[in-house]
């Protein structure tokens, strides 16, 4: 029984201790969860180097949004200014034509009947002009009144008015006047592209009716692209021609490109408050950009110099951002702590810390930390 008992005594001391040793045990880890440690053998084959914060230029950016544009006299919405059945339509999007190439047929009877119209003042135009002509010798010998003078050179020139405006309509709807009067009547009318570039819309098909209010097809010509973006009006006096612009197409790449500020709207659109600014894209010839396509974009304002840390410098871990510090070091190890960060602004290998007299003068693991924070689970 007193065997028992001593063994209870004895577990009882040790379970204590234990425990004391648990705690204490939690308690170093506690206070040394902001501290790693590093071997210099370590340090050397992950080929680890210190740095301190240097000054870095950052640039002060707006950011906005647009989309990529052709200038007007690059897009042509073509139509017809009489209706009409459609007899042929070759094309189809995507197709490129030139300037004068035919792109659809239409047929209608009143294409017939204006040219029959045409021929027949044609012909009341000679006798007109004929007896306008022996009008006006009649008045001028005074064997006629003024009354008959006047009457004829009105009909004459009405009817003068009449062909020349016919004339014109056939012109428009490029049947020739001249075949016409040599009897060449056609039911048919040709549309011919009135640009060279890209078929983007077709909007009829064969035996379709075409109104002259709609549009048969789009035409754009891609030779020279540009961004057209739409910048607030709380920033639109930062804007200057000359400024530098980076974007990115954000549905179809991650690359950056570059553009420049060409020219800035001198009206504000009242619905969203934004004034369009107009860029010129550099190196337009080597890019494949489709018409249309959405855009993120910065325009750069101006320069600031900032302190900073390189990108791979700077470690996160819940949502938090750190870098390591050295804290001390012996002839074999390396002793870093975890000194949280507050960034600012960013280049594609920099951020600026605003909190840096955090650090300032200290040397800062610049390189090789990534292995060190997955070790730690961070």
């Amino acid at each position: 029984m007193k065997l028992i008992y001593s063994l209870l005594i004895s577990l009882f001391f040790v379970a204590c201790g234990n425990s004391e040793k648990s705690e204490k045990t939690a308690l170093e880890e506690s206070q040394n969860k902001n501290e790693i440690i590093v071997t210099q053998a370590q340090f050397n084959s992950e080929h680890m180097q210190l740095g301190k914060l240097e000054q870095q230029t950052f640039n002060q950016t707006i950011k906005c949004s647009g989309m990529i544009d052709v200038p007007p006299n690059n897009k042509a919405s073509v139509s017809t200014f009489i209706g009409g059945y459609i007899t042929n339509t070759p094309l189809l999007i995507g197709n490129r034509v030139k300037k004068g190439q035919l792109l659809v047929t239409l047929e209608n009877p009143e294409f017939v009947e204006m040219q029959q119209q045409y021929l027949e003042v044609a012909e009341q135009l000679s006798y007109l002009k004929s007896e306008f002509n022996r009008q006006k010798t009649l008045y001028n010998e005074k064997i006629t009144s003024e009354k008959n003078f006047l009457k004829a050179e009105s009909t004459y020139n009405s009817s003068l008015a009449l062909y020349n405006g016919l004339k014109k309509k056939l012109n428009m709807l490029n049947i020739s006047p001249d075949a016409v009067s040599q009897g060449k009547i056609t039911s048919k009318v040709n549309l011919f592209s009135p640009i060279d570039g890209y078929v983007t819309k077709v909007n009829v098909s064969t035996g379709a009716y075409v109104s002259p209010s709609d549009i048969v097809l789009e035409i754009i010509d891609t030779d020279h692209i540009h961004l057209e973006l739409s910048i607030f009006e709380k920033d639109i006096l930062s804007i200057k021609k000359g400024q530098k612009i980076y974007f990115k197409i954000p549905e179809a790449s991650a690359k950056t490109f570059e553009a420049e500020v060409h020219l800035v709207g001198t009206s504000i659109d009242e619905t969203n408050r934004t004034v369009k600014v107009h860029a010129h894209i550099e190196n337009e010839s080597q890019t494949n950009f489709i018409v249309g396509m959405f855009v993120e974009a910065e325009i750069i304002t101006a320069f600031e110099n900032s302190l900073a840390l390189p990108k791979e410098a700077i470690f996160e871990s819940n949502k938090d951002y750190f870098a390591l510090a050295l804290k001390k070091k012996t002839n074999t190890e390396l002793y870093f702590e975890k000194i949280k960060l507050t960034l600012d602004k960013q280049t594609e290998n920099y951020s600026s810390v605003l909190n840096n007299n955090d650090i300032k003068n200290k040397d800062i693991l610049i390189k090789g930390g990534y292995m060190l924070t997955l070790e730690n689970g961070e």
